[in-house]
């Protein structure tokens, strides 16, 4: 739902028919975004470059900002389309000026980036190598969640039936 990097941030879910982009978060992590929120932060912080937004960035950093931008968590096998695909990944990847895909994860490893976008030809693309600025509109939420354990784990029903030993007195 949402990539480990991104825990320690605020978080929310996302919402049906609301438009996400692709932001670069305080870790350094590219993760989704709500626009509306994004639009909002621009307007409060000071346009330009140079020194003068260099500094600004540090002094945010430096105080913690108390209203970052939150992450916008996308359960998988939600469907979104995707807009604003920059000509590199849509060279990259055959992709039309708009796309319809299903939000995916590709792993359930600790420590790795999981957050991806499963393209109608079954490709997998990374949250992490979409570049900012990227929009995805939710279409619908994930018709039927996987419930399969995680590799490694037991299945709800081997535990039901797997018998509890007595505790000696």
């Amino acid at each position: 739902m949402c990539d480990y990097s991104l825990q320690g941030l605020p978080n929310r879910l996302a919402a049906v028919r609301e438009q996400l982009v692709t932001h670069r978060f305080p870790t350094g992590s590219i993760g989704l975004a709500c626009a509306e929120d994004i639009e909002a932060q621009s307007l409060r912080t000071p346009a330009g470059r140079g020194p003068r937004r260099w500094w600004n960035a540090l002094v945010q950093w430096w105080n913690h900002d108390p209203s970052p931008i939150p992450a916008v968590c996308v359960a998988p096998g939600t469907c979104l389309r995707m807009s604003r695909i920059p000509h590199r990944l849509r060279r990259e990847f055959s992709l039309d000026l708009v796309e319809d895909v299903t939000f995916t994860q590709i792993t359930s490893e600790a420590f790795r980036y999981r957050d991806s976008v499963r393209l109608l030809g079954g490709r997998h693309v990374l949250l992490q190598s979409i570049p900012e600025g990227v929009w995805f509109e939710v279409l619908a939420p994930a018709a039927n969640l996987d419930m399969t354990p995680l590799p490694g784990r037991q299945k709800a029903a081997d535990l039901e039936e797997t018998p509890v030993p007595a505790r000696a007195s």
